[in-house]
């Protein structure tokens, strides 16, 4: 396994929306692996292919507080089972260090293939339902900084860029 490197806002990779998983083999396995290996590393609690600057639909995730319910949604869709939007505090590997209130709804039904490529649909509610919608937007090259106002997220980026010029 290998901890891949995460894209940081404003990268332009990450506005590149995903192509589906056609078919799920050992090398989308093995991307799998190595997505929780980075995630938990980073640590955050949900990884969208691509911030690993891979454009594939796929999205690794675990709430749990032991990191020990992984769980894995390729070509992800979800439905607001809601109308109410409700906002989350949302933070993001790709925007290390901002968290902001973003209005999702706080309901969704999901459907997506497990690491076997089998199909699965659960109903998710709070974390997990914001979670998903989170990164299904990377999915499509959306950020949560997209639902902030341009100054809120022309801040973010400055103070992004400015870390990147120091650290880069």
């Amino acid at each position: 396994m290998a901890i891949l490197t995460i894209l940081e806002f404003p990268d332009p990779r990450l506005r590149t929306i995903a192509k589906p998983i056609e078919t799920v083999d050992d090398g989308i396995r093995r991307l799998i692996d190595d997505m929780f290996e980075t995630m938990y590393a980073a640590p955050g609690i949900g990884l969208a292919a691509t911030q690993v600057n891979v454009h594939k639909r796929l999205v690794v995730m675990d709430l749990s507080e032991d990191k020990n319910e992984p769980r894995v949604f390729i070509n992800p869709e979800f439905e607001a089972l809601t109308e109410e939007l409700e906002p989350y505090q949302e933070g993001c590997l790709s925007v290390p260090g901002f968290y902001e209130n973003v209005d999702r709804p706080q309901k969704v039904r999901i459907r997506a293939l497990d690491r076997d490529g089998q199909p699965f649909e659960l109903v998710a509610e709070g974390l997990l339902a914001v979670c998903i919608q989170h990164e299904c937007d990377h999915l499509n090259g959306k950020l949560f900084v997209d639902y902030l106002s341009t100054l809120k997220r022309d801040r973010i980026r400055k103070k992004l860029e400015k870390q990147h010029r120091q650290h880069g």
